[in-house]
């Protein structure tokens, strides 16, 4: 039997239902509020919100949900939630998340949802269950529009790839550094150009990446970076700066370097970004282009000639180098304010015009170089070789040329050309002379035999014997053109110079008072090789001309040197460079001019009036001293005197005893003689001559006939009189022929030249003596029994 409550119990139950019910009212309130509180959240969310139940129908949805998929709530409250997605891709995955909500879950999530208009948005999505005292009533489905941030990210994703197929298919190297100069990144053409891999690469210090140079001048690029830095220069600035990297097998190549600061957030800098392109070959190219500039730059500045470039058609200078202004006389400065115009001779303009207008028209020239004459800043003159072509020279039509200052080579190639001259009338002299000497020789010895027969009382005796001077002057003239055209040698010996010079000095004065002669001769002067009589007729020469330029009286200087010339000194004169003798002869007189100076050693050139000179004593002084193997020349003014300079060569040989002398008288003998010689003339009266003297004649008309006639008489012939110059068997071939035949043979050569070189070298061979035409029948005598009396 149940027990009824009593009284205290009830009271008891009430307040616990009052109590309840107040508790019940309150959390009511509470749930009252805060379902309004989450209504509010979800209204005035930036969040697009749907809430579902656990069917996945659709509850509620805020205005932004509304905004993002363009349902009104009116339109899908009720509905289930895969009704709103149309596409199959996506409504597996969408209930999926539901349902794990449903089921007490958080659910995070990002792909697309359809619209109401079919089109597609990026959302990222979070499903919260909806728990009610433990219970799961339904979901809150969370969604925020990522299409934005999507797009960003896409485009970054594209970005990165192109970054990465860029840095990793083009040859360039792109790189980072920090601020410790480490590599952070290297993209992978650097194995292809310098053999390294990234691994590699990032574990090597700065030192061990470039050369020291390198390292230096990246490190000083840093620090100036920074700074600008401090400045506030650009931030975004890039610097261009080639370094020199190492390859892994140890060699090098060039890099240029495009290099841009990277940056914190605050804007500091945290390392160094940059694209090295390998520029070896153009740094080759670069530097093979300075050297050759360089080398151009020495070539114009150090060559010889000058060098110009100048505008057309004014002629203004643009460029000139050193030598150019220092042939004209000019500064630097002063030579680029002048014009062509200013540095040639008004002469040469217009040549230099036309030349100029043919470059213009691209018409050929003659010649690419020519010849003018120069005008220096003082006014004096020279003479001037131009090369010139047309060039452009900033921006404008211009002349380059290189000048070459002629006037010495022009000096010189005229003493060639005399020398050249000198020598061709000295050969047509020597052959003039030679036949002229048989023609004496003809009419010498006829004269000498009829004054054999002939006494001082007979009347034609002073006839004769003036024919005979006559003959002997003849023969001083010949003598004179063989001394221009061959400068025969009869007697070399080694010879003082100053003490030959002191005599013939001596001699002159004692004519000629008004000269006073002054003597500077060297102490220690060096022997030379001299016939001393063919001296002292050059000396004579010289002495005599110097007498004529002074008709008033003056001064006479003679000095002695030792030289020694070079092959530029010598190369005109055709000797060999050494050791010379100079003397050196000067006068106070008159001068002479430039012409005169051409021609003074021309035989038969005189200035005296007719009747007072030969024109052959400078001529035969410049033959007698060619043969001595040296060279005059000649130094003079109109006004201002005259110099002589002679060159001898020195010799080593001591100087000996004085010149022996022949004894007068004719002398006979009765020998037998052979005479050889190819002019009738000569045969005709050598023969009578021979005869008169005593001696037995056989004759041979030329080099054959005379071997062969020595060779089958040689026991009997005591003496050849043999003529050096012959046809077909020349008189030094047969001398040989007939050495071979008897090497005891005694010859003496005859010739209407004097000793030139041939004859020279047959007495060297073993000749006997020689004889020059014309000849008398005492100096034949005299010259016959030299030779057969000698032991």
């Amino acid at each position: 039997m149940t027990k009824n409550p009593t009284y205290e119990e009830l009271e008891q139950r009430v307040e616990e239902l009052e109590r309840e019910s107040f508790e019940r009212k309150r959390a009511e309130e509470e749930l009252r509020y805060q379902k309004k509180r989450l209504e509010s959240l979800i209204e005035y969310s930036s969040l697009a919100i749907v809430t579902v139940d656990e069917g996945h129908n659709i509850i509620s949805c805020n205005r932004d949900f509304e905004e993002l998929f363009y349902f009104r709530e009116s339109e899908i409250v009720g509905k289930n939630l895969d009704e709103l997605i149309a596409s199959d891709e996506y409504i597996e995955a969408a209930i999926s998340y539901t349902k794990e909500s449903l089921e007490g879950k958080t659910v995070h999530g990002a792909d697309k949802r359809q619209r109401k208009d079919g089109t597609y948005v990026d959302v990222e999505f979070i499903a919260v269950p909806v728990n009610i005292e433990g219970k799961v009533i339904g979901a809150y489905g969370i969604y925020q529009d990522i299409s934005e941030r999507k797009q960003a990210e896409e485009a970054l994703r594209e970005s990165e790839e192109k970054y990465r197929f860029l840095t990793e298919n083009i040859a360039d190297i792109v790189w980072t550094l920090d601020r410790d100069f480490r590599t952070t990144y290297v993209s992978s053409s650097i194995e292809k150009v310098l053999g390294f891999t990234h691994e590699e690469r990032k574990r090597q210090t700065l030192e061990e990446m470039i050369t020291p140079e390198s390292v230096q001048r990246l490190q000083k690029m840093f620090l100036e970076e920074l700074r600008l830095d401090e400045d506030s220069a650009d931030p975004d600035r890039t610097v261009t700066i080639e370094v020199e990297y190492y390859r892994k097998d140890g060699s090098t190549v060039w890099m240029e370097n495009r290099v841009k600061a990277i940056r914190d957030p605050a804007g500091a800098i945290v390392g160094i970004h940059g694209v090295s392109r390998d520029i070896t070959e153009r740094k080759q190219a670069d530097d093979a282009l300075r050297e050759s500039e360089e080398r151009y730059r020495s070539l114009v500045e150090n060559t010889m000639d000058g060098y110009f470039i100048c505008e057309i058609p004014s002629g203004r200078f643009l460029f000139l180098n050193q030598r150019s202004c220092d042939l004209h006389g000019y500064t630097m400065q002063e030579g680029l304010e002048r014009t062509v115009w200013d540095v040639m001779s008004p002469e040469d303009h217009g040549r230099i015009q036309k030349r100029i207008q043919t470059r213009l028209e691209k018409k050929k020239l003659s010649s690419e170089r020519q010849t003018y004459t120069g005008v220096r800043k003082d006014g004096s003159t020279f003479r001037v070789e131009i090369s010139t072509s047309l060039v452009t020279f900033q921006g404008g039509p211009a002349v380059q040329g290189v000048l070459r200052d002629i006037t010495e080579q022009e000096r010189l190639e005229q003493q060639l050309q005399q020398a050249q001259k000198m020598e061709a009338i000295g050969t047509l002299s020597g052959g003039i002379a030679h036949d002229f000497n048989n023609l004496l020789m003809g009419i010498q010895g006829r004269t000498s035999l009829m004054l054999m027969d002939k006494d001082r009382s007979h009347p034609d005796f002073e006839h004769l014997k003036g024919i005979e001077d006559h003959v002997k002057s003849a023969a001083d003239l010949t003598k004179q053109l063989l001394g221009f055209a061959r400068g025969g040698r009869y007697e070399v010996k080694p010879t003082d110079i100053n003490e030959l010079i002191k005599k013939c000095s001596t001699m002159f004065g004692r004519t000629k008072k008004e000269i006073k002669i002054h003597g500077k001769y060297m102490d220690n002067i060096w022997t030379i090789e001299a016939d001393q009589g063919q001296v002292e007729q050059v000396l004579m020469n010289l002495y005599v001309n110097a007498w004529q330029a002074m008709p008033n009286g003056g001064d006479l200087y003679v000095q002695t040197e030792n030289v020694t010339l070079d092959e530029e000194h010598v190369k005109t004169f055709k000797i060999k460079p050494g050791e010379y003798v100079k003397i050196s002869v000067t006068d106070t007189g008159v001068g002479m001019d430039e012409a005169t100076r051409q021609r003074i050693f021309d035989p038969f050139f005189t200035t005296k009036e007719m009747g007072r000179g030969t024109g052959l004593g400078l001529a035969s002084a410049y033959g007698i001293i060619k043969n001595h193997g040296g060279f005059i020349n000649v130094y003079s003014e109109k006004g201002e005197g005259t110099t002589f300079n002679i060159y001898l060569p020195a010799s080593e040989s001591e100087v000996g005893g004085q010149r022996s002398e022949v004894s007068d008288g004719v002398k006979h003998g009765d020998e037998t003689v052979l005479l050889v010689d190819d002019e009738n003339m000569i045969i005709d009266v050598g023969e009578q001559l021979l005869h008169k003297l005593g001696y037995t004649v056989l004759i041979a008309r030329n080099g054959k006939e005379a071997t062969e006639i020595y060779e089958k008489n040689k026991d009997k012939i005591d003496l050849i009189i043999l003529d050096m110059i012959m046809p077909a068997l020349s008189g030094g071939d047969t001398f040989d022929r007939l050495k071979e035949i008897n090497p005891e043979v005694k010859v003496l050569l005859s010739s209407g030249y004097s000793i030139n070189g041939q004859a020279t070298e047959i007495l060297q061979r073993g000749c006997d003596g020689f004889i020059q035409k014309p000849f008398n029948m005492k100096g034949l005598s005299q010259k016959l029994r030299q030779i057969l009396d000698k032991e």
